[in-house]
């Protein structure tokens, strides 16, 4: 975790110090210190929240600007489904598609495609007789490192298929060498359109590892404003897209479990809603489910800090978009009749999930039980209103910080006021 490269950065000339981003940090992530905000690494699971909340445009989210993918011989474009609700009065995806190609890209690739592609070993895995139930999905990788954090009883649940984006840009990578043998693997460049941090950030430690066929991962509000000026006036596309309503379906909350064709799920979206469910998941006071689809963004990808359009508003467009669509036209839907439970290799994690959680109080057990038992007698002490003007979100996280040696208890404006008013007092029965 502490080596993980972020997308979610602070701007320190911009921020004021308020709050707005401390209390709805999910993870805890955030302190006020020195009048500025400050970002835990090792807790930041890049959901975008603070991005969100800011008043101040204080936090940003770092991408590749969508011109360094020219640099590449042969580009590939991957559009996520959520793309397609971002733009007024679009009944065909073809107008999308076609406007990617007339930018400049040589390829594009539906990851929509892929989802579909997911959605049927996903089907297949949930009959094989190992799998953990009920099983969570593993296409949010804000809410894959939240687990990581601070569920690690949950990590066995976590389906370990791949997200649809890693596996489009594999099939996009290999459809262009075998179809272009004149171009080697390193001409080739392969642009995600994400539409979160989260995303952009798991892309980029997978390229960090050598793992990923990404080469570039582009904020979605940045193709959108290019889109709209190469789409503006265009002619009636190329009927190129291939994409069904399942995989389209995959742009917002309750698509992906939808297309499991059970209804034995649940799917929730929002971090608070997340978090709520995983607890309830944890504690086993959640019905006997198959398939939990968690979503940290409200709506669902559709809801990405990086995406242009309400949440809400991007949902209602997609059902327009998936009315005239096929089912699938990437999975056989009649192939999972037969029980099949088969899935390739190359569709699982390089590395299931590990517990890692954001800090310890120290590697000795006994010096972890004293600390514990000082946090534990701090709080007792402190007014437990969890008002954020100390700069740590809860009287419990202050606690923390002061045994680290962060804070001093002296920094709880109630207690500071408490203790003033005594002096008052004590100076008023003295006299003068």
């Amino acid at each position: 975790m502490a080596n993980y490269n972020h997308s979610v950065l602070l701007d320190i000339s911009k921020c004021k110090g308020c709050t707005h981003c401390l209390k709805r940090c999910p993870t805890e992530a955030i302190r006020i210190r020195n009048g500025h905000a400050q970002i835990n690494a090792q807790s930041c699971i890049d959901c975008g929240e603070c991005i969100r909340l800011c008043p101040y445009n204080a936090k940003t989210a770092t991408c590749d600007k969508l011109e360094s993918i020219m640099d590449y011989r042969y580009t590939i474009a991957l559009p996520p489904p959520s793309l397609y609700g971002q733009f007024d009065h679009l009944d065909d995806i073809d107008y999308i598609i076609q406007g990617l190609y007339d930018f400049g890209f040589d390829e594009v690739f539906e990851v929509a495609r892929a989802a579909e592609i997911v959605s049927g070993y996903t089907r297949r895995y949930l009959r094989r007789p190992d799998a953990v139930k009920p099983a969570i999905s593993s296409a949010c990788p804000a809410v894959s490192r939240l687990i990581e954090q601070r569920f690690p009883n949950l990590i066995e649940n976590v389906i370990p298929l791949l997200p649809p984006v890693d596996v489009a840009a594999r099939m996009a990578r290999e459809k262009a060498l075998a179809e272009h043998p004149e171009l080697k693997s390193e001409d080739i460049g392969v642009c995600f359109i994400s539409p979160c941090p989260a995303k952009v950030s798991y892309l980029k430690n997978e390229m960090a590892k050598g793992r990923s066929n990404v080469d570039c991962v582009v904020s979605m509000a940045d193709v959108y404003f290019s889109l709209v000026n190469t789409m503006d006036g265009a002619i009636e596309p190329v009927c190129s897209a291939q994409t069904g309503i399942i995989g389209v379906s995959w742009a917002a909350s309750g698509g992906e479990a939808s297309a499991l064709f059970n209804d034995r799920y649940l799917a929730a979206d929002g971090i608070e809603n997340v978090i709520r469910v995983l607890e309830n998941i944890d504690n086993g006071s959640l019905p006997e489910l198959e398939f939990i689809e968690l979503d940290a963004c409200t709506g669902g990808c559709v809801g990405g800090v990086l995406a242009m359009e309400n949440p809400f508003i991007a949902r209602a467009r997609l059902q327009t978009v998936r009315h005239y669509l096929p089912v699938s036209r990437n999975w056989n839907v009649a192939d999972d009749m037969g029980g099949e439970t088969s899935i390739p290799d190359s569709l699982f994690m390089r590395e299931p999930l590990q517990y890692s959680p954001p800090a310890s109080l120290s590697d000795n057990m006994m010096e972890a039980f004293r600390k514990r038992a000082r946090i534990q007698r701090i709080v007792e002490r402190l007014p437990a209103l969890d008002c954020g003007s100390c700069g740590s979100p809860t009287c419990q996280a202050f606690a923390l910080d002061i045994v680290n040696g962060n804070a001093t208890e002296d920094e709880c404006i109630v207690k500071m006021r408490d203790k003033m008013q005594a002096l008052e007092e004590e100076a008023s029965h003295d006299g003068p």
